[in-house]
């Protein structure tokens, strides 16, 4: 999968999870951008990737996660 298909299925996950449909998000976003970004949806975020792609992230790289486009790149590796 490319980047940007990863991002536009992304989006729509990361607003169906947050509750949020207004959210400009880019490759920089933090949760501290984001007011809904909180721990708790952060880890039903992950849950929903994972489900959403078939894979598993480890704790590790979850804690690596630190902007928007970590996580596209990561579910990139990962989904290959």
């Amino acid at each position: 999968m490319d980047y940007a298909s990863i991002k536009e299925e992304l989006v729509d996950i990361f607003e169906d999870v947050m509750d949020a449909d207004d959210v400009e998000l880019t490759d920089e976003t933090t949760a501290n951008d984001v007011e809904e970004w909180d721990s708790l949806s952060h880890v039903r975020l992950i849950i929903a990737i994972e489900r959403q792609y078939g894979i598993k992230f480890s704790n590790a790289e979850i804690e690596g996660l630190k902007k928007f486009g970590d996580i596209i790149t990561l579910i990139q590796t990962k989904a290959g």
